[in-house]
């Protein structure tokens, strides 16, 4: 039996996965299933994708290597009976280690081979933030391929150093320096390493918590950007649809940097990401409804 390749696409929150998998998307013939699961309330990635002639396997709001590993299962299964897609390439959320996956993929999916583990690394985060956490260290170590993402946004000096740390947490995994993800995909498949994994207990990063916020009105640019700059620092990721008088925009927000794209959609659906951030949810929702054009 030939047995459908599954790539993982692993790393922290705001790194580039979703930006990874648009790429792989844009440039990466044949037939290519989706499997995502962003954490929050509201599938924002998963709206990123509709129309590219790509069916997407849509989990919810959980983590796809805790408690929905069996959904994960039926997921992947229901994929391949009804789509034959020719590999599946499964995003973890930011939140996630994917030692559980890769295990849950060799064990229990016989339809399937695990093609390789692909962490993409957020540079600047490593720079501004150098403590690498938990969770982190593990997406870290249990990579074949570390995409050291957003090199245009450090110094030339600093990037031979990260390489270093990252060798020191994985020494056997290939390091690829992109900006925006910006790499072949034929890279990132056919690794096809055989892993002996045993099945781990492991801890979320429970603190980080989630909200969502949607609208159908127009917002105004200027008051957006201001609110943009404005988000409080236990806000370390933020994402989703906004409308403005001359069009939608995909909004990206990691750490205190955002930026917009065009991207059109019928109303305003975002998503806000962080520690502890329960206690700003009201003032964030207050202070983004100030700017509803009048």
């Amino acid at each position: 039996m030939l047995r459908t390749p599954i790539t993982l696409i692993t790393g922290p929150l705001g790194s580039g996965k979703t930006t990874l998998l648009r790429h792989i998307l844009a440039t990466q013939p044949g037939k290519i299933a989706i499997v995502m699961n962003e954490f929050g309330e509201i599938a924002i990635d998963t709206k990123v994708f509709e129309g590219k002639n790509v069916r997407i396997a849509e989990l919810g709001g959980g983590c796809v290597c805790c408690s929905l590993l069996g959904e994960f299962e039926a997921a992947v299964n229901e994929i391949i009976e009804k789509v034959s897609p020719e590999r599946i390439v499964v995003e973890t959320t930011g939140l996630a280690e994917p030692e559980a996956l890769v295990f849950d993929i060799q064990e229990a999916l016989s339809q399937c081979r695990l093609d390789g583990v692909v962490s993409v690394i957020d540079a600047d985060m490593l720079i501004r933030f150098p403590e690498v956490g938990h969770t982190t260290g593990l997406q870290i170590e249990g990579a074949d391929i570390l995409l050291l993402n957003k090199i245009d946004l450090i110094e030339a000096a600093q990037i031979e150093p990260l390489e270093t740390k990252l060798r020191e947490i994985n020494p056997t995994a290939a390091i690829v320096r992109t900006e925006r993800c910006r790499i072949d995909p034929e890279l990132l498949f056919g690794i096809g390493r055989e892993r002996k994994t045993a099945r781990l207990e492991h801890l979320h990063e429970h603190q980080f918590e989630s909200f969502a916020f949607t609208s159908r009105k127009i917002f105004a640019r200027n008051c957006f950007e201001d609110f943009a700059n404005g988000l409080p620092a236990s806000v370390v990721r933020a994402k989703g649809f906004i409308r403005f008088a001359d069009g939608g925009r995909l909004f990206n927000f990691v750490a205190g940097r955002w930026e917009l794209e065009p991207f059109e959609s019928d109303r305003i659906e975002l998503v806000f990401i962080g520690k502890n951030i329960a206690a700003e949810k009201e003032a964030i929702v207050r202070a983004i409804n100030q700017c509803a054009a009048k």
